[in-house]
């Protein structure tokens, strides 16, 4: 408040800019509303594929997307559900996991965003614990289309030392 103005007389903006600041208050509630959607997207990944859910995790990828992780590159949504079914990770959860994912540090641009998150791999050790399978670090891209945000591409590299898993680490830094 300004000294020099009495309380109760100050002045009325004009609307001009009243739809000024409800333009820039509009952009700001959008732009974290687009965080939390890619935020929860994210945070969806390992509750599905530890249900074994393959039409909710797949559903998470665009029908083009790409997933490069150390063991191999998955296609699409399709193939994301096509690993969840499979033997491989139908073994993983049959014994107990825990895909493990964030926090996420996110950028939104229009309708598109990255983020950068590690990822842990918890397994059930067979005597009711469970131990650290996997840690790594992930960049994901994102889209924002008809159906909401999806899952466009995630590099996946485990944290072993290799450069690699540290360039995406220090691309989430700015």
């Amino acid at each position: 408040m300004d000294p020099e103005v009495a309380p109760g007389t100050e002045p009325t903006p004009s609307v001009a800019e009243l739809a000024a600041r409800l333009a820039a208050l509009t952009a700001r509630v959008t732009e974290l509303e687009d965080e939390l959607a890619v935020r929860r997207l994210i945070a969806s990944y390992g509750p599905t594929v530890d249900s074994g859910d393959a039409g909710a995790a797949g559903a998470l990828w665009t029908q083009d997307a790409v997933y490069d992780m150390d063991v191999g590159v998955l296609n699409g949504s399709a193939g994301i559900s096509k690993m969840v079914l499979g033997t491989t990770h139908q073994e993983i959860i049959g014994g107990g996991s825990a895909h493990n994912i964030g926090p996420a540090l996110v950028e939104v641009e229009g309708g598109r965003a990255t983020a950068v998150t590690y990822s842990q791999i918890f397994r059930g050790d067979g005597d009711g614990g469970f131990y650290v399978w996997r840690i790594a670090a992930n960049r994901w891209d994102l889209v924002r289309n008809e159906a909401g945000w999806r899952i466009a591409g995630r590099l996946t590299r485990l944290l072993d030392g290799r450069e690699e898993a540290r360039e995406i680490l220090g691309g989430a830094v700015r």
